[in-house]
């Protein structure tokens, strides 16, 4: 009876501490046949002697990408590089002002804060 407890009791502080992995996002990473590293390599060839600020594996228009916001040096302008995670091309590169990145910043913030306004909606 007390192995039952403990095992049920190891269960418990499982399910509440989790695996540290959003399965959302695991499932993308399980997904993505590019690595982050080498999604990287691809997109330092757009943005020559830039470091990667921010990187991240997000579903865009239906397809599997790495998205990173890459700063160079003697500007503030940030190029956003999009690498597709199954094939490793180019999806998109574009340049982004530094006014640019704090509307994205703030549009993703509100987008965030109605997800989760729209998950307490559900759970009630």
């Amino acid at each position: 009876m007390k192995i039952k407890n403990i095992i049920c009791s190891l269960t418990a502080v499982g399910l509440l501490v989790g695996t540290g992995c959003e399965t959302n996002k695991c499932d993308m990473e399980a997904e993505a046949k590019i690595s982050r590293v080498e999604a990287e390599r691809i997109a330092l060839q757009k943005a020559p002697g830039g470091m990667v600020k921010e990187g991240e594996l997000e579903r865009e228009h239906g397809k599997l990408i790495w998205s990173f916001d890459i700063s160079r040096p003697g500007t503030r302008d940030i190029t956003e590089v999009q690498v597709d995670a199954k094939t490793g091309a180019i999806v998109s590169v574009q340049n982004e002002t530094a006014e640019d990145e704090a509307k994205e910043k703030a549009s993703e913030g509100k987008g965030k804060k109605h997800e989760k306004e729209d998950d307490e909606k559900e759970n009630k």
